[in-house]
């Protein structure tokens, strides 16, 4: 698997990132949770991203691999759904940090990021500090923010964030042409979310209602064909590769989908053809899908 440095923040990742949003339902059983979970340390998959949010994948993380903490670098994230504090308050973030340490049966939370965090609140200096003092206190290693569009550039452009995560993908490039190019000239790490774009090729029909569904009317419109190549390599790779990009990830519950991934990634980057197609494709048809997503 290949390993990249995670901007100027002295940690490194793999290309491939495993998204824990899945292993957080309740309808899989602890058995499945800790088999994936080991699995992936297992294929070299060395970031683990999990949320407050995602259910009970805190706590699984904690449970399944506190023994292995030393082979992963951990992100999560908050600022809302802390017990005791109101959402997105210093202590919101203090006290989510301290309950996140608990969940997850860890020391230090290696990346900590202000989850969607609006626009307004974000530029609140008191928010931003408590952060700076998680992180001055070792309980955080990376302030960071994870989000969109006009956030997410008032995020880089601060200098107050190490790191951020954002969706790069097929159908998905507001971020990658305005944001990133930035955040890698400050030096900052970059997780992308999102990276095959909802597998949202994989419908026939509208899926009305579900996350897929912007995605889908985006590639709709856009015509893309992949070609020779399965469509999840074709997205898989070109997210992988997006330059500031240091790690996608990708949430599975499935031994052979999680195993086909690291395959996939194998293999490097697209060639130049496919890259330029799906450029053209996007100039074409993308410019004003910028900040919707």
């Amino acid at each position: 698997m290949e390993t990249r440095d995670f901007g100027r923040t002295g940690l490194r990742v793999s290309a491939l990132g495993f998204g824990a949003g899945q292993i957080g339902s309740q309808e899989l059983s602890e058995q499945e949770v800790g088999t994936i979970l080991n699995q992936a340390v297992d294929l070299g998959i060395t970031l683990i991203d999990t949320a407050r949010g995602y259910g009970l994948s805190e706590e699984r993380i904690g449970r399944h691999l506190s023994g292995r903490r030393q082979e992963f670098v951990l992100s999560s994230k908050g600022g809302y759904g802390a017990e005791g504090a109101a959402d997105w308050t210093p202590e919101a973030v203090r006290l989510g940090i301290e309950q996140a340490l608990r969940r997850l049966n860890t020391d230090v939370i290696d990346i900590f990021h202000l989850h969607s965090c609006p626009l307004d609140t974000l530029r609140h200096d008191d928010l931003l500090a408590a952060l700076e003092r998680a992180r001055a206190e070792g309980l955080i290693r990376v302030a960071a923010y994870s989000g969109e569009n006009e956030a997410l550039a008032w995020a880089v452009s601060s200098g107050r964030f190490g790191s951020v995560q954002t969706s790069v993908n097929l159908a998905d490039q507001w971020s990658s042409q305005h944001v990133l190019p930035e955040a890698r000239q400050r030096g900052l790490g970059v997780i992308a979310k999102r990276p095959i774009a909802n597998a949202a090729w994989q419908y026939t029909e509208r899926p009305t209602g579900q996350y897929a569904e912007t995605y889908w009317l985006r590639l709709q419109e856009m015509r893309l064909d992949p070609g020779e190549l399965a469509w999840d390599e074709f997205a898989l790779r070109f997210s992988a590769f997006s330059p500031g990009v240091s790690s996608v990830i990708v949430g599975t519950a499935s031994a052979r989908r999680l195993e086909r991934n690291v395959a996939l990634l194998q293999r490097g980057p697209l060639d130049r053809e496919h890259r330029e197609y799906i450029q053209a494709k996007f100039a074409r048809h993308g410019l004003h899908w910028a900040g919707e997503v």
